[in-house]
This record gives structure tokens, sequence and C-alpha cells, in this order.
């Protein structure tokens, strides 16, 4: 049984780390390279490093910042934000990225998936999908940073990401970010279930049985949190020691 991972997740503003609730009132959270050094330390199974404002703002993801966080780490990390080329990819990976995340551009111009799986290999592609669930019961996809509404049914795209070559799902519900109260135990069962590639829940995480709920009732392969870790209101190493008493295989190599 392959092991489930906890992700800290360092959302980079201007070169530092924020955090907010359902996408929006951001406040600051620490230096991300300090956070990453720290969280690697703790026993965290990878880093998802985001530039939250990359694409709304029409500039790449920051190669020095990443460079500077791969210096000081010694686990696999995952970099996003205005990504949309071939060549982007590559910057970052020389720079010390292990993995790269794709959101909009790659639903804009789904060919750039394939393109990224052709040049580097599924495993380095990382689909991250921002969703919300409507009135009309469905999970929908939302794009610039949740800003953006799109008629695309969340499982439908993420469908056809793997089918373009997409090696895992970063799946974020806006509804639960921020807020503590749980993951989005339905829409993740749901792609966890239909899909061939590991799925990341995001959004939500505020309690230890929260990361058995989404583990345990959604089958994700992965649990990605922000402002509990930041703000140090739940320690990797006491997550994972709880979720091993829970019979939840996870690596606990740094315990």
């Amino acid at each position: 049984m392959l092991t489930k991972r906890i992700i800290p997740c360092l959302d980079i503003k201007d070169g530092r780390t924020v955090k907010g609730t359902n996408f929006v009132e951001l406040r600051d959270a620490g230096d991300p390279v300090d956070l990453g050094r720290h969280y690697a330390e703790q026993g965290a199974d990878e880093l998802v490093f985001l530039d939250i404002t990359a694409t709304v703002e029409k500039r790449r993801t920051l190669s020095e910042l990443v460079n500077r966080i791969s210096q000081q780490i010694n686990i696999p990390f995952t970099v996003g934000g205005g990504i949309s080329s071939v060549d982007d990819v590559r910057v970052l990976l020389q720079n010390g990225a292990d993995k790269i995340s794709v959101n909009t551009a790659a639903f804009k111009r789904p060919e750039l998936i394939s393109e990224l799986e052709k040049e580097f290999g599924s495993q380095c592609v990382v689909l991250a999908i921002d969703t919300r669930l409507e009135d009309d019961g469905q999970w929908y996809v939302y794009l610039n940073g949740g800003r953006t509404k799109t008629d695309m049914k969340c499982i439908d795209w993420a469908r056809e990401a793997v089918s373009r070559g997409a090696g895992e799902i970063l799946l974020t519900s806006m509804n639960h970010d921020g807020t503590k109260q749980g993951f989005a135990l339905d829409i993740t069962s749901e792609l966890a279930n239909s899909l061939q590639v590991p799925v990341i829940a995001s959004g939500g995480g505020g309690t230890i049985s929260h990361f058995v709920d989404v583990f345990e009732t959604a089958h994700a392969d992965a649990a990605l949190a922000a402002s509990i870790f930041h703000f140090k209101e739940i320690s990797i190493p006491d997550l994972k020691s709880e979720l091993y008493q829970k019979g939840i295989q996870v690596r606990r190599a740094e315990l």
C-alpha cells in the first residue's frame, strides 16, 4: 500500500508566504525559504509552492526564489503559477523544482499538458483544479486564482487532463479553502475513485480528524494544507503520529 502524503502549501505573493480564506483576505505567513526548511525538517513528504498572483499579473514564477528554496530542503516540491510553456517549466526544473503545477494556462490550451508530458514525463505534470460547488449541485472549474467561473464541470476537466498526460491532480475546493471545516469529501472521492492518477485534496483541513476523513472516506492520496501549519495549529509530527495510530500508512522516518 502506498503511503499517504502530507503536503504543506506555500502560497507566494511578492516573495512572501500568504494565506487567506476562500481565496481572499490574504495575510502574511512568513518567509517561504524558512518555512520550506522547517517543514522538511518536521517530516513533510512534499511541498507545493504557488505564486498565486502570477497568472493574473501576467508574470512568471520567480525562479530565483525556487532556487533558494531548493537549496534548503531535501524533499520533493512542486511549483506553480503563471506557467504556460515548455520553456517556463524547463527554467523551474533547472532551478530545483521536482514537479510543476499548471492551472489556467492548461485549461485555456489543453495541448499544453500533452506538450509537458512529452517533454518531461507525466510524473512531472500536476494539474491544479480550483473548483466551487454551485447552486445546481455541480462542481465547476474556476480560473485565474478563483476569479473566473467556467462552464466546465470539475470531473470532466480532470478526466480530460489525465487523458492528455497529467500525472497528478491537485484539487482545491474554493468553498472549503481556509475555513478549517474539513475537506470536500464528495468531489475528492469522485475524482479519487474515477481517475488512475493520485489526487491531492486541498482546502478545509483544520483538525487531525479532517485528514483521517479525507484519507479513509474520500481515498485521497495526499492532503495539502497551509494555515494550520503556517500558524502552528497542528504540527506535522503530531499529525503523522495520529494518522499512524488510526491505521493510515504514513512515512514516519522523521517522527
